[in-house]
């Protein structure tokens, strides 16, 4: 027979929580509606709380008072639980918990699947009654390999995409959208409950539960899988490095440090006001590594990305001498969060074929992308943080004074092979005074728009997926702010609209031209052509697929088009245009092109056997194909010179 007193919760069923390895610990805590022998149907109830001297549950069904409610202390464990007959999916809850100095507590549960709507704190019982339609692309997803694929990400938060759509709406919109300008994946940050929302959900306070001014669990399901169906794969931001100091939620939750440090050395964070987990603590093992996978398993997520990774390892991040307690060896080093890395990565990996695991880590920690049976931490990607800070430092420069920041382009390709890297343009990059991408670019209208053509089209042949915050597709003018929706109307507007459909474009190509991606980690999918044109702005190169495609990306970052420029290439023959940031489709002038290919000839050039003569537009990028077996269809001579003339001479003008 069941204990019905703690609704058959043991000791031994509880032995790997404590022991640091249950990687499914929601499914034995917090509220699981449950039948006893087969007879009366409620909810168990149940919570780790060691050092409590009482536990009561008190909800709507008891009118918010415990006092006939008690928990029970489970034998050979810190947890309590108790069964409810009656209660089940719908019911409010907390738990009241005296302390050890004889305060009781009013706590949310931390193991809640769904939460009320801020301001109120309550936890919701719930069961997920969803039925998945996304076998196909599970199916898939299970040969998926990332890092020879396509991805280009489209970073969204869900509650200012377009401000007050539900789930259910966003599963309509969001997903004509993402399809429409042909991301592979979108990247949601945070989704766990936060009740502020100036946090942009880093701030968390129910780790199991999606946010719920947006919907039901159910409905945040409905959203992944309409995402999957349209073959759009689903990144979620994860917030293990701090978590939110509200009262009713992890801080102090039986009226001792539990979760958290006890020293504020360790368990305190200066920069964001947060409590750190105690990551050498079992249970709080138990707590996170099943909460990474919560995410993949309950709610069928292809890849979480780490937030703030960098604060994880290191003991002295953000903190003066004396402020910091240095390891068991005497570095700074912190060993307890590196294996919980670890130990995240290995676990998903193990049981999810094709799912990834992101690092947004900003230091030169070695092996962060490595196997950890190579010594590093596992992780599936990182974001390249210095690529991305190069970039923006030589874009928001003025044309004249970029030849003497050339190499701030260059650089990231000296180390582009150390990691496997995601290219972010953020959320980050755009707000707090940074300014957006269109306020970062100098000059007037038609100068931002074409350098941020141009930029795009660099971002997207440069090795490394790609990853863009919303807004920033169409030059969105403001900072992003929680507040208001992404300024959407701007997408009718000259200049803007022709960055959105440059997106799209870079997307399509992107996807067809294996050059682009397949060999993004690995050397042989990349040469320079030339990366010290630092006087004329010019950069080029050739990306490769290894199979016989071969990609040519000329960019020119000058003001001053280039009608007469000669590049070395790596074979003869024709390559065809197949992108020009500078057509009218874009907005551009349309004046500055190609006619559609160049012929390279036997003439080498940058150490490359054949060369070509191409026109480059003023703030523009081209891209060439090699088209070995393409019939020559170029316009004869004499038309062929009358085209170039007046090309020049409308680019003079």
């Amino acid at each position: 027979m069941t204990d019905t007193v703690t609704g058959g919760l043991t000791g031994v069923d509880l032995g790997g929580f404590h022991g640091g390895h249950d990687t499914e610990c929601w499914r034995r805590l917090g509220a699981v509606e449950m039948s006893i022998d087969g007879g009366d149907s409620g909810t168990r109830f149940s919570v780790w709380a060691p050092n409590a001297q009482q536990v009561r549950l008190v909800g709507d069904f008891n009118g918010w008072n415990g006092e006939d409610t008690p928990l029970h202390r489970v034998p050979d464990s810190g947890v309590w639980a108790t069964f409810v007959p009656g209660v089940g999916s719908g019911a409010l809850y907390k738990f009241e918990i005296l302390t050890p100095d004889g305060s009781w507590l009013l706590k949310a549960d931390p193991m809640a699947r769904f939460c009320e709507a801020a301001p109120h704190t309550a936890s919701i019982v719930y069961t997920s009654g969803y039925a998945w339609n996304d076998d196909a692309w599970l199916k898939k997803r299970e040969q998926y390999q990332p890092h020879a694929e396509p991805m280009s990400v489209y970073e969204v938060h869900l509650g200012s995409w377009r401000r007050g759509l539900s789930y259910l709406q966003l599963a309509k919109e969001l997903v004509e959208y993402v399809t429409w300008q042909g991301y592979t994946h979108v990247e949601f940050l945070p989704v766990a409950e936060h009740p502020y929302e100036g946090s942009w959900g880093y701030h968390v306070t129910g780790y199991f539960a999606p946010v719920s001014r947006l919907g039901s669990p159910d409905e945040f399901r409905y959203l992944v899988d309409q995402l999957h169906q349209a073959g759009i794969g689903v990144i979620v931001d994860w917030v293990p490095g701090h978590f939110a100091t509200d009262p009713y939620a992890l801080q102090r939750f039986d009226g001792t440090a539990l979760y958290e440090h006890e020293d504020p050395r360790l368990g305190w964070h200066p920069d964001w006001g947060s409590y750190i987990f105690n990551f050498g603590r079992n249970e709080v093992k138990s707590f996170l590594i099943s909460n990474a996978w919560y995410w993949l398993e309950e709610y069928h997520i292809d890849a979480l990305r780490i937030d703030a990774v960098a604060s994880m390892l290191y003991l002295d991040y953000s903190r003066g001498p004396g402020e910091w307690v240095p390891n068991v060896n005497g570095g700074n080093e912190n060993l307890e969060a590196i294996e919980l890395l670890r130990e995240v990565n290995a676990h998903a990996y193990r049981r999810k074929p094709g799912v990834f695991l992101v690092a947004e880590e900003s230091t030169s920690w070695p092996g962060v992308t490595a196997r950890i049976d190579h010594g590093g931490l596992g992780f599936g990607f990182k974001w390249n943080m210095g690529w991305m800070n190069d970039s923006l430092s030589y874009f928001g420069r003025d044309p004249i004074h970029r030849q003497h920041h050339h190499h701030d382009l260059t650089f990231a390709l000296s180390y582009a092979y150390s990691e496997n890297f995601i290219l972010p343009i953020s959320h980050d990059e755009v707000v707090h005074g940074k300014g957006s991408m269109f306020e970062r670019a100098t000059g007037d209208e038609w100068r931002k728009f074409a350098t941020l053509r141009a930029f795009y089209a660099f971002m997207w042949s440069h090795p490394g997926k790609n990853l863009l915050f919303m807004g920033t597709e169409f030059g969105q003018r403001r900072e992003f702010s929680e507040q208001r929706s992404v300024d959407w109307d701007l997408t009718q507007q000259w200049g803007h609209r022709g960055v959105q459909l440059l997106i799209k474009e870079l997307n399509r190509l992107y996807k067809a031209h294996p050059a682009l991606w397949k060999l993004d980690n690995d050397p042989a999918g990349f040469r320079w052509i030339n990366a010290d044109d630092s006087y004329g702005n010019v950069f080029s190169f050739v990306r490769l697929d290894g199979a016989g495609q071969m990609l040519a990306s000329v960019i020119n970052f000058s003001a001053d088009p280039r009608t007469d420029y000669r590049i070395g290439l790596p074979a003869e023959g024709i390559w065809t245009e197949i992108l020009n940031t500078d057509s009218s489709i874009y907005d551009g002038t349309g004046t500055v092109g190609n006619l559609g290919q160049v012929i390279a000839t036997d003439v080498g050039l940058n150490g490359m056997p054949a060369s070509a003569t191409i026109s480059l537009p003023a703030l523009g990028a081209v891209w060439f194909r090699h088209d070995p077996h393409v019939v020559d269809e170029q316009p004869d001579q004499d038309k062929a010179d009358a085209a170039a003339r007046e090309i020049a001479r409308l680019a003079s003008e």
